[in-house]
């Protein structure tokens, strides 16, 4: 069974980063979260929470009151398919909740199905910004080589999502043999398609990776500029975006 709890320990602060660093690879020069830093926010009294199985981190998560009266989750990570991470984000939004907080915000990378299956799917967060570039050059082993476009991830905690429909959607990005294709934007539900591993496809093909990357950014992001709200993720391979 798994517990979760806040950490408040140096100890528990090193475990977190020694959880970090094995999920990603971070590296000296590369770090976007330290026990030092843990221990700051966690002693202003931010949000900062190990999961354990027994006596074993599996996950652990980092977030920062922002502006606005949201709860901005800087990084989680746990192992992966025994639902450590959903139990996280549970545990995260009853502790907002218990504060007054009713939008918890965080990044992540569009190209990910997994991530964007889990936040948009099994949350019911939706992307509200497309940010090109975020965290500049990153050197992690996880994103090293590519550029780190980001999503805002809004999850309003109040409110449950309005079920998305693709009746009579147009493919505004599809895949052929691999690669994307832009397609027609004209329709009021479009559907955007991602790579099925882009972690896969930087090692193996990057050039076919960045493609993507652009793609995406072209079209999703131009969508969400234009004023564009994204409705869901269909199949777990479409982001599913209504226009205005």
């Amino acid at each position: 069974m798994t517990e979760i709890r806040e950490l408040h320990s140096l100890e528990e602060f090193g475990e977190a980063f020694g959880l970090f660093t094995g999920i990603w690879g971070f590296e000296q020069s590369n770090q976007p979260i330290n026990p030092e830093l843990m221990h700051a926010l966690a002693h202003a009294g931010n949000y900062v929470a190990g999961a354990y199985e027994g006596t074993r981190m599996v996950g652990a998560s980092v977030a920062f009151f922002a502006e606005g009266g949201a709860l901005h989750s800087h990084i989680t990570g746990a192992v992966t398919g025994r639902g450590v991470g959903f139990a996280l984000k549970q545990h995260q939004r009853a502790w907002a909740l218990v504060r007054g907080i009713d939008r918890v915000t965080w990044t992540y990378d569009p190209l990910v199905r997994r991530n964007a299956h889990f936040n948009l799917a099994k949350l019911g967060a939706r992307p509200e910004e497309y940010l090109p570039g975020f965290y500049g050059v990153m050197q992690d082993a996880v994103n090293r080589g590519d550029e780190s476009d980001r999503l805002l991830a809004v999850w309003r905690l109040a409110e449950p999502p309005v079920p998305y429909t693709v009746e009579g959607a147009g493919v505004a990005l599809r895949e052929d043999d691999g690669r994307p294709v832009a397609g027609d934007t004209d329709a009021k539900v479009l559907l955007v398609a991602v790579p099925a591993d882009v972690e896969t496809l930087r090692r193996r093909d990057p050039g076919t990776a960045k493609a993507w990357r652009h793609a995406v950014r072209e079209v999703l992001g131009g969508l969400l500029e234009d004023g564009a709200r994204v409705t869901g993720f269909h199949t777990k391979s479409h982001y599913v975006v209504e226009r205005p």
